[in-house]
């Protein structure tokens, strides 16, 4: 596979930030203006695929890399899988939520070796761009407020109304007690739950190793026997009438694990 492991290898926090704004350019090309090439290109009939952005402003999906362990931190594994099973605008924002993840893995991949002050630096300038995600669902970055004004203002109003706000603080305190007096006791607890209640109340923190859904009593889920995931079934393919036949099963991304040659 070309490319997709290639380094610049930056030694800067400026080069790191660099190489970040590059690969950041070539996964938002994906995402917005080549879309419907991306979209053409996850195709889920196909193996695990990933999605790629180089420094030159580039983009790729493409198999992982084969090395192992590999140069850079991959990025997310079977983009594909999850493409007809999900609503375009959903997939899209997930894809773009695991492009951030790896954009940041990879420049704090160059920056280890920084010292504080330089990861701290690397940080600033990366936060000062929206994420992929913030552009690809078209989230607006939130203004700071000014500071200065505010306090200002709240210490001259404080100076002002100091005898108001404590006989106004005396006043809500009395309605709250008043308050808490007159709400009736809450209802004891019921006893009675069904079975998919508590199916999902005891599944309540799994999420779909694909597509990131939570868990829900409706949908078929499989797991992983070599890495303990938990997957749904249309994101890899797997019905329930297949899985009895299955003794033990490998998710794709475990499926793909290749064990290091040695000399």
């Amino acid at each position: 596979m070309e490319g997709a492991s290639v380094s610049t290898n930056p030694r800067s926090v400026e080069e790191v930030f660099k190489d970040f704004r590059g690969r950041r350019a070539g996964m938002l090309k994906a995402l917005t203006t080549e879309v419907e090439e991306f979209y053409r290109q996850c195709d889920p009939e196909k193996e695990n695929l990933c999605l790629y952005g180089f420094p030159e402003e580039t983009w790729e999906v493409n198999l992982p890399a084969e090395e192992v362990p590999p140069e850079l931190p991959e990025p997310a594994l079977g983009i594909n899988f999850a493409r007809d099973g999900m609503q375009r605008k959903d997939w899209l924002s997930l894809v773009a939520v695991h492009s951030d993840a790896w954009l940041l893995a990879v420049a704090f991949y160059y920056g280890a070796r920084f010292d504080k002050i330089e990861r701290k630096r690397l940080f600033n300038l990366i936060n000062e761009l929206p994420t992929v995600f913030d552009v690809v669902t078209g989230k607006k970055p939130v203004k700071e407020k000014s500071s200065v004004n505010n306090n200002v203002n709240s210490n001259s109003n404080n100076n002002n109304n100091s005898g108001g706000n404590k006989a106004k603080s005396a006043a809500k305190v009395q309605r709250a007690a008043e308050t808490a007096k007159a709400k009736p006791a809450p209802p004891p607890p019921k006893e009675d739950d069904d079975l998919e209640d508590e199916d999902e109340e005891e599944h309540g923190d799994t999420f779909c190793g694909t597509c990131g859904g939570s868990y829900t009593a409706e949908e078929f889920w499989i797991g992983c026997d070599i890495c303990e995931k938990w997957y749904h079934g249309k994101c890899v393919k797997i019905t329930p009438a297949r899985a009895e036949h299955i003794k033990q099963y490998k998710c794709p991304a475990c499926s793909n694990k290749r064990a290091p040659s040695f000399p």
